[in-house]
C-alpha cells in the first residue's frame, strides 16, 4: 500500500533536500531550537490507517514517510549516510550517544540492517515534526518526544475494506502483511507489535470514519505537545 504513486527515488531525493534546507536554516538561524516532536503510526492491514495518516499529517502540518521510504533509506548504506549528514556536527554527536545508549538500553540486535533503520529514524526524530509509519519507528524514538499511535480493527472487517478482487485474496493479503510486520518487530525488536503498553493512543476504526480517527489522533497529539 503506497502513499504517493511517485516513485520511491524522487519521493527520497526530496525529502533529503528538504533535510538539507533545514539544516543550512538551522546554522543561519540566531537562536537554536528544539525539534518538534514525532508522531508514530502502527497499522493492522486493512484498518485504514494510511489514509488517515494522508490525512492528519496536512492538519498537523507534519511530513509523511511511510515504511517503503524508511525501508529503502535503511537498505543502503549510502542513502543512510546521506540522511545523517543532513545533520550539523553537534546533532551528529548527540545522534551517536544516543543511539549508543539505545542498542546498550534495549539490547537491540547489532544486525547491519538495524543499525541502518535506528540510524535513519533517529536522524529523522532529530529533525522532527514528521509522521512515520511502521518499522518499529515506536520502539526506537524517545519517548519523551514522540506520540505513538496504533490504529486496528476487525479482522474481517479490514478483508472487507482490501476486498478488490475476491475475499480469499484479500484475507491472505491481510494475514501475510500482518503476520509479516508482527514478524520485522519480534525478530528486530523483541517486542509484541499488539501490545497495548508500547501507544500511547490505540484507535479502533470499526465504528469510526477515518475523519473521525483523524480529530481523535489530532486532539490527542495535540494534548501532548501544546506547544506544536
Amino acid at each position: 500500500m503506497k502513499l504517493e504513486r511517485r516513485s520511491l527515488n524522487s519521493l527520497v531525493e526530496e525529502q533529503l533536500s528538504k533535510w538539507q534546507a533545514q539544516k543550512t536554516a538551522k546554522k543561519e538561524a540566531v537562536t537554536e531550537e528544539e525539534p518538534k516532536p514525532m508522531l508514530t503510526i502502527s497499522i493492522d492491514p486493512g484498518s485504514g490507517g494510511v489514509e488517515v495518516a494522508k490525512r492528519l499529517a496536512p492538519r498537523l502540518g507534519m511530513d509523511l514517510l511511510g515504511a517503503e521510504i524508511l525501508q529503502k533509506l535503511a537498505e543502503s548504506t549510502q542513502l543512510s549516510e546521506s540522511v545523517v549528514k543532513t545533520l550539523d556536527e553537534k546533532e551528529t554527536s548527540k545522534l551517536d550517544s544516543w543511539l549508543d545508549s539505545l542498542y546498550a538500553r534495549e539490547h537491540l540486535s547489532p544486525d547491519e540492517f538495524l543499525k541502518h533503520m535506528t540510524q535513519v529514524i533517529g536522524t529523522i526524530g532529530k529533525h522532527g515534526n514528521t509522521i512515520l509509519l511502521g518499522r518499529g519507528a515506536q520502539y526506537i524514538l524517545p519517548r519523551e518526544t514522540t506520540f505513538r499511535v496504533r490504529i486496528i480493527a476487525p479482522l474481517d472487517m479490514r478483508i472487507e475494506n482490501l476486498t478488490r478482487t475476491t475475499r480469499r485474496a484479500a484475507e491472505e493479503f491481510v494475514l501475510k502483511t500482518q503476520d509479516a510486520r508482527r514478524a520485522f518487530v519480534r525478530q528486530y525488536f523483541q517486542r509484541d507489535e499488539t501490545d497495548p503498553l508500547n501507544y500511547d493512543l490505540v484507535v479502533n476504526t470499526e465504528n469510526l470514519s477515518i475523519d473521525a480517527a483523524v480529530s481523535i489522533i489530532e486532539t490527542a497529539f495535540k494534548a501532548r505537545f501544546p506547544k506544536k
